[in-house]
């Protein structure tokens, strides 16, 4: 029981703000930890008042590398390489990141108000007092990488397609919606529908980001040499992070450093999942094989069916995105020939044949966040329309793969 005897926790008033606080003492280090709302003019004028107490020599914040960058300069995701962002494989992240914005701006639209202004109150009275300023959060990319790998790969589609719905839907947003956004952030709020009933999505989502902001807590404590951090999470987390700094657990108190690290890692794709896009190009490969070995005419039949069904449905996805005429055509051409080769997707190859017909101008990149917050402005948008047409002519060749490569399978079954 000594490591639960090293940190006293206390709920208090503070006159200051008037407000719960949660206080607690580790080394002789004062740690106060403040629940805010994230869509609350009060909660931002409460972390600036606090801080204008002086009494805190840190401030810590509810954020990521990533997440201040976004929140102090939210017109960076408008200065990318669009191409860069497609061949690295984060085109799925930008458009989830540009939805997620979308979102976001239809509330602060509709509230009248800067979601996040608490955490902006927080980086920018620090800035202005001088004083260290401490990231907490895990960063957001591994904390969608692990949600996607921590949901059944048979239920991320629908989760994908839930999340892009209801985020770039043109609709009023909810009082419930608004009252969840109070205790949690915008991804929070977003992913709020599916971890309701998804223990895979919550522990990744909102569990795991109480643990890892514990011990990065502890951890500056433990090296910042401060003797006063004010930490600033949503109300939501308040609990769960009280939780665990009350832990007798050393893998939060004793080893913040190594349960970081754990929660910081990526679990790799299933060996099957890896596997299978060699497996498919194996079947395929083989049935063309058999199928020449049977006879010309039998071969080269497999080969049209391949052709015709892989390449018009990556076609049509290219049609359906409104992409530019030869875009479609370079789909049916190189869908059947990149699903050969699973280090390449017939959507990166139409996103630059894409962008290379249609350039997208300067006004698409200022219009970006605001068109995004439309369907009819993510086709309207060249360079939110790039990534349209990269994911549905990838979409168009993945389903034309597994229907075309189930046929040669079972012809090659039949024989």
């Amino acid at each position: 029981m000594q490591l639960a005897q090293e940190i006293d926790l206390d709920v208090v008033m503070d006159p200051v703000c008037n407000e719960p606080l949660v206080q607690f003492e580790h080394d002789g280090i004062s740690i106060t930890i403040l629940g805010t709302a994230h869509v609350s003019r009060s909660s931002a004028e409460t972390v600036k008042s606090l801080i204008d107490t002086d009494r805190y020599d840190a401030v810590a914040l509810e954020l990521c590398e990533n997440r201040l960058h976004g929140l102090m300069d939210p017109d960076a995701i408008t200065k990318m390489d669009i191409m860069q962002v497609v061949r690295n494989g984060k085109g799925p992240m930008v458009m989830a990141s540009l939805a997620l914005g979308a979102f976001q701006k239809r509330i602060a639209d509709q509230l009248d108000i800067e979601v996040g202004a608490d955490m902006r109150a927080g980086a920018e009275s620090a800035e202005a007092k001088g004083l260290p300023l401490m990231l907490i959060d895990r960063d957001i990319g591994i904390t969608m990488k692990r949600i996607y790998r921590n949901v059944p790969w048979f239920k991320r589609v629908k989760v994908l397609a839930g999340l892009l719905a209801s985020v770039i839907a043109r609709r009023t947003v909810s009082k419930e919606e608004v009252e969840r956004l109070k205790e949690g952030d915008v991804l929070e709020s977003t992913f709020n529908q599916f971890a309701e009933q998804s223990a895979e999505i919550y522990a990744p989502l909102v569990d795991e980001r109480d643990q890892f902001m514990a011990s990065r807590l502890i951890e500056e404590a433990k090296q910042s040499g401060c003797k006063n951090i004010l930490a600033v999470v949503g109300a939501g987390h308040l609990k769960g992070v009280q939780t665990y700094m009350n832990s007798d657990s050393e893998k939060y108190i004793s080893e913040p450093e190594q349960r970081q690290q754990q929660l910081n890692t990526v679990p790799p794709a299933g060996n099957l999942l890896k596997l299978l896009p060699w497996i498919i190009v194996a079947v395929i490969m083989t049935g063309f094989a058999i199928g020449f070995s049977q006879g010309s005419d039998i071969g080269w039949s497999m080969v049209q069916q391949w052709v015709v069904i892989n390449g018009t449905l990556a076609a049509f996805g290219a049609l359906i995105a409104l992409a530019h005429p030869i875009t479609i055509l370079s789909a049916f051409v190189a869908a059947p020939l990149t699903s050969l080769n699973p280090t390449i997707s017939a959507g990166v190859v139409s996103a630059a044949v894409e962008t290379f017909f249609r350039k997208p101008r300067v006004g698409d990149f200022s219009r970006l966040r605001d068109d995004a917050s439309s369907i009819g402005g993510w086709w309207r948008n060249r360079v939110a329309h790039t990534f349209v047409v990269f994911f549905m002519t990838g979409l168009g060749s993945v389903i034309g793969t597994y229907i075309a490569g189930y046929q040669i399978f079972e012809a090659i079954t039949a024989v």
